[in-house]
């Protein structure tokens, strides 16, 4: 029986050295080394870690590690939410967000500088963020992300 640690020491290992782009790639990878892992534990193997998606050389989307601006850049979006986020409305491909009066701008900053791939911009006003989805996602998809964050 392999524990999480281990598991989770060859995912790192696994994404450093081969170019993984899904979660069932990352499942197969792991069953390649004789580690055998459902889908919703690698998925939780992947968020526990940190891991990100980045464009490789061939331009494909990936996972790898992320480096230390981008954990300090999603500690600020982090605390960001925290402080300002009021409530999530999904509208198409739109999140809409509710923040205390003269807070959505600095909420909607911290949002771009964290560069989450699903994000394609925002928009601020006085108490209310658009967050739109980059093509193929949704709405929904951008609260589950964000929400992921206050966790």
């Amino acid at each position: 029986m392999t524990t999480k640690f281990e598991r989770q020491g060859t995912i790192l290992r696994l994404v450093q050295q081969k170019p993984l782009s899904t979660q069932a790639e990352v499942a197969a990878a792991l069953q390649e080394t004789g580690i055998d892992a459902v889908q919703a534990t690698v998925s939780r193997d992947i968020q526990q870690l940190g891991l990100v998606k980045v464009r490789n050389a061939e331009g494909r989307l990936v996972y790898a590690m992320q480096g230390a601006d981008d954990l300090r850049r999603l500690d600020e979006l982090t605390f960001a939410l925290r402080r300002w986020a009021g409530g999530f409305t999904p509208a198409g491909n739109l999140c809409v967000i509710v923040t205390p009066r003269g807070f959505a701008a600095a909420l909607a900053d911290a949002i771009d500088a964290a560069e989450l791939q699903e994000v394609a911009g925002t928009i601020a006003g006085d108490n209310t963020v658009f967050v739109a989805a980059r093509d193929g996602s949704s709405g929904v998809e951008l609260i589950h992300v964000l929400r992921s964050h206050l966790q």
